[in-house]
């Protein structure tokens, strides 16, 4: 065995094609050549034993205090066979600084929302090269609930991917759409670096129609003491006072304008700056960044309403890497935007402007799955930097792999998504009907596999996730059998995944 790791060092696994080798557990190992690394006395490495993936430590030093740390099957000759749980993930990230998520900074970056825990490798391999850092680690609350996973299972599957392919680079984990201290604990816990607040709840969206008196009540009535100001100071920092931010663009707000931020922003920057400080206090130990959410609102967050968001965070001390506005135009999950492209492209640029004013911090785009037409717009602007994130195109791309290997197994998803659609749809900006899909068992195979790149269908499937995983057959789940079909077709999946994703980097590359 020792032989076989020191040849797959020396050659080392350029295409990390799994390499045959001997167990003194019987079955033959199938090693992952870019998973060894050694440390602390021991040599560790992936690789997969009668189809499972495995731990493997092989202890050159009889480090007893290292080798304690993981939890696993010894053999006769010091290796180690240890199961892929969370115990050992913490060992991993204890013993190798790379397989720890880190804050990004600044960097251009990817949120790779990875809903089973098989996506991840795909995913390196898709940024490999492209200077783009991803975010590998990210999941909702909402998502967790839906999918019956913790934070810890999230970050641990990270590990993993790291770890399999051998990446040495930074990469991040956020804890997406945090609403309460609660949320934030849960992942702080697991050991998150970037904390994306929600907001968006206490965004009051009906300001833009509300006559000036009532604006100036709700004004008065806004948490001043979070705000740590009052109504008539805030309006003296902005009212009638000019912002110049470029030759071109120069913001005039009036004291109407300066009335409806206030009334429409006040009270979630006041919940922001709660969130930020229980973070500060409950976790300063952790390395952490934060992201502000204000996208999953009715109404676009206007250039002058950014401002004021950000010159607000920065008065209160809340430093932002990132913020997302909600922007003009429809980001529905899994399809293209929707809107005119040329208005967007206008205002993100001047979104872009007061980032570098008031931060500077990064624009983040949220439900960004297969924009690409965005994309090709903010590639187009330029250095600045940019946070793109992403969560049900891998789940697709993980369907995509289904039909085109097991048409019976996606014909079920297909008929459990139609069925619960209208139920999961609440809470997702789409417009699909399920009315305009035929019959499942009209579709012939091809036409199965079509559905992936069918805006209706990836709509309806992309929503649906929670309820597939959950359904139930003959006591096997159906989240069981995606995850054996997937972990059977390992290098397809993977090869959906980096196609796929290369469309979603190439584009933000053209600034490069």
């Amino acid at each position: 065995m020792e032989q076989v790791l020191e040849d797959l060092f020396r050659g080392s696994g350029v295409m990390n094609a799994p390499t045959e080798a001997r167990s003194p557990f019987g079955a033959r190992l199938m090693i992952y050549p870019k998973s060894l690394c050694r440390g602390k006395g021991i040599t560790a490495f992936i690789a997969s034993q009668g189809g499972q993936k495995k731990l493997w430590i092989l202890d050159a030093s009889a480090d007893s205090k290292t080798v304690a740390l993981f939890e696993g099957d010894r053999a006769e000759e010091g290796l180690l066979r240890c199961a892929l749980s969370h115990r050992n993930a913490v060992a991993i990230r204890a013993l190798f600084p790379f397989a720890r998520p880190v804050p990004i900074g600044l960097s251009s970056s990817l949120g790779c929302g990875d809903r089973l825990g098989l996506a991840n490798a795909g995913h390196l391999h898709a940024v490999a090269g492209s200077g783009l850092k991803p975010v590998l680690a990210q999941q909702s609350v909402r998502e967790l609930q839906r999918t019956n996973r913790e934070a810890e299972d999230v970050l641990d599957a990270a590990t993993w991917a790291v770890l399999q392919e051998g990446y040495r680079e930074a990469y991040g984990a956020d804890g997406d759409h945090l609403k309460t201290p609660e949320d934030i604990d849960r992942y702080a816990r697991a050991g998150y670096t970037l904390y994306t607040l929600d907001v968006g709840a206490s965004v009051a969206n009906e300001a833009s129609r509300m006559s000036m008196p009532d604006l100036a009540l709700r004004a008065d009535a806004l948490p001043w003491s979070l705000l740590e100001s009052t109504s008539a100071d805030t309006l003296r920092r902005f009212a009638e006072k000019p912002v110049s931010l470029s030759q071109a663009l120069t913001i005039r707000p009036e004291r109407g304008e300066v009335l409806r931020a206030m009334v429409k922003y006040g009270a979630a920057i006041a919940q922001a700056v709660q969130l930020t400080r229980h973070l500060e206090s409950a976790w300063s130990a952790l390395p952490q960044e934060i992201e502000l959410s204000v996208d999953e609102t009715d109404s676009p967050t206007t250039p002058f309403e950014h401002l004021f968001i950000a010159a607000e965070m920065r008065r209160l001390g809340v430093k932002l890497v990132s913020l997302a506005p909600r922007f003009i135009g429809d980001f529905e999950k899994g399809v293209e935007y929707k809107g005119d492209i040329r208005k967007f492209a206008e205002e993100y640029a001047k979104h872009v402007l007061i980032a570098e004013r008031y931060g500077p911090y990064k624009i983040s785009v949220h439900s960004g799955s297969d924009k690409f037409e965005v994309y090709k717009v903010i590639g187009s602007l330029g250095p600045s930097a940019v946070h793109v994130k992403t969560a049900g195109t891998s789940w697709l791309e993980a369907l995509r792999t289904v039909a085109a290997v097991e048409e019976g197994l996606f014909r079920t998803i297909l008929e459990c998504a139609r069925g619960n659609y209208e139920k999961d749809r609440a809470t997702y900006l789409v417009s699909a009907d399920v009315g305009r899909m035929r019959p499942t068992d009209s579709y012939g195979a091809e036409e199965l596999l079509a559905l992936l790149s069918d805006d209706n269908a990836r709509q309806i499937l992309h929503v649906t996730y929670g309820s597939i995983l959950a359904e139930t057959s003959g006591g096997t789940t159906m989240k069981d059998r995606i995850l054996k079909c997937l972990e059977e077709n390992e290098r397809k999946h993977y090869e959906f995944l980096e196609r796929h994703f290369r469309r979603h980097i190439q584009p933000l590359l053209n600034r490069r």
